[in-house]
């Protein structure tokens, strides 16, 4: 997929002609499998979402660019916000607890989650260790959810835990994602070191000029 026509339009919108140069971080492959075009029913729009400013920003200008898609071209548009909890955060609770037997990939929330993991730890301490970061996590991705209202689109939430360059790889790869969408603005930034100059699909930032 072109992803050039949605700046453009992006562009017309707010007056500006260099969203091209600031937002195009990672361009998309120059060779993207037969398969993937025709098996893609929609197109899928990830942001990598944790509440910051940049971030907020970043699903702003996802959910921009999907309306005015979907307008230009009748086509279906699904932005997708993911959330990871980081590892570095996972291991500040105990060893016996084994986040992959108790979280996976969550679509539609995280309130379910907590509550099997509520139903399987009978330690009152335990659960307090394993509910915090659990709430935390379903408060910010209310907060996508209530932006994906303003915007009247369509919307899933993922809810990863490990390192966030991993997990955001794996949903794209999962999703079949035209777009990755990061609160950064420079090519420089750690996490695009961390994901590499080979990314499965195009990885923008966001534009100097824009309020965060």
């Amino acid at each position: 997929m072109n992803i050039k026509p949605m700046l453009v339009r992006l562009q017309s919108a707010i007056g500006r002609n260099d969203l091209v140069e600031q937002m195009v971080l990672i361009p998309e492959p120059k060779r993207l499998s037969f398969t993937n075009y025709q098996t893609a029913q929609s197109i899928n729009l990830i942001v990598a979402y944790n509440a910051s400013p940049n971030s907020h920003t970043a699903l702003d200008i996802a959910f921009w660019i999907a309306h005015q898609t979907r307008l230009a071209t009748n086509q279906e548009v699904t932005v997708q916000a993911v959330y990871v909890v980081e590892q570095n955060q996972g291991d500040k609770y105990p060893d016996k607890i084994n986040w992959a037997n108790y979280l996976t990939l969550c679509e539609c929330g995280v309130s379910d989650v907590y509550q099997s993991a509520t139903s399987v730890l009978t330690q009152p301490k335990l659960q307090a260790q394993i509910l915090a970061p659990l709430e935390e996590a379903d408060r910010i991705l209310w907060q996508a959810r209530s932006l994906a209202e303003e915007w009247q689109g369509s919307f899933k939430s993922h809810l990863r835990f490990g390192d966030v360059a991993t997990e955001l790889t794996k949903v794209v790869e999962l999703e079949t994602a035209n777009v990755l969408f990061l609160g950064c603005r420079s090519i420089n930034h750690a996490i695009i070191q961390k994901l590499g100059f080979n990314f499965p699909c195009a990885i923008l930032g966001i534009p100097n000029g824009i309020d965060e």
